[in-house]
């Protein structure tokens, strides 16, 4: 069992709880509006869930799942980020969050950027792929015929490893992308990555 702080509590966030706290971890929400705005949310979630600030999601949390438009960026809690995974859901949407030359040319990604601006933490990405109602609707057991595969990207083997075991407590097989700067490719970009769901040795192939 391990504590998950959530920053961002919108549909993605919500859904990822919701499969973290059937395979029995803790969650803890949190976004941008507050913790009264979370209270019904945790009060459905039960006892294993609680509200609270970014900073003090981050504080407590084993894994910290980032899932809050690239836009607000800016106002992450950096000190309290410091040490922590951070696993990064995020998509750039252009007509949400404005452009972003470097994106829009391929010289980075969100993850690259998140990692620019959070310079102390570890940051993983993955889970940018999926729909919300797909994470509650196409989540199976280990072990299940034709199981969905999340890629992941990160510099850090470790941390791509606590991951790819959370993504399989969640329902899915985690591929390996290979280095944070694979978050460039075509199966991590909104544009094309809703494509029809793959199995691991599909990903895998795809990917090459």
């Amino acid at each position: 069992m391990a504590v998950i702080g959530f920053i961002g509590s919108g549909l993605v966030g919500s859904a990822v709880a919701r499969r973290a706290l059937a395979a029995g971890h803790q969650v803890v929400m949190s976004n941008s509006r507050g913790t009264r705005s979370l209270a019904r949310l945790v009060r459905e979630f039960g006892p294993a869930a609680r509200a609270a600030t970014p900073g003090e999601a981050a504080t407590v949390a084993d894994l910290v799942v980032l899932a809050i438009p690239y836009g607000k960026f800016p106002r992450l809690p950096r000190d309290e980020l410091t040490g922590r995974i951070v696993l990064d859901a995020c998509n750039y949407l252009p007509y949400r969050d404005g452009r972003d030359r470097a994106i829009d040319e391929g010289r980075t990604s969100t993850a690259e950027v998140l990692a620019q601006r959070l310079p102390y933490s570890t940051i993983v990405k993955g889970l940018n792929t999926i729909a919300a109602g797909q994470i509650l609707a196409d989540a199976t057991p280990p072990g299940t015929p034709n199981r969905r595969a999340i890629p992941i990207a990160g510099d850090d083997i470790i941390a791509k490893q606590i991951v790819a075991r959370f993504i399989d407590d969640l329902g899915f097989d985690a591929v390996d992308a290979g280095p944070l700067s694979g978050g460039r490719g075509p199966h991590f970009d909104p544009r094309t990555a809703w494509q029809p769901p793959l199995t691991a040795p599909a990903l895998a192939a795809a990917l090459t």
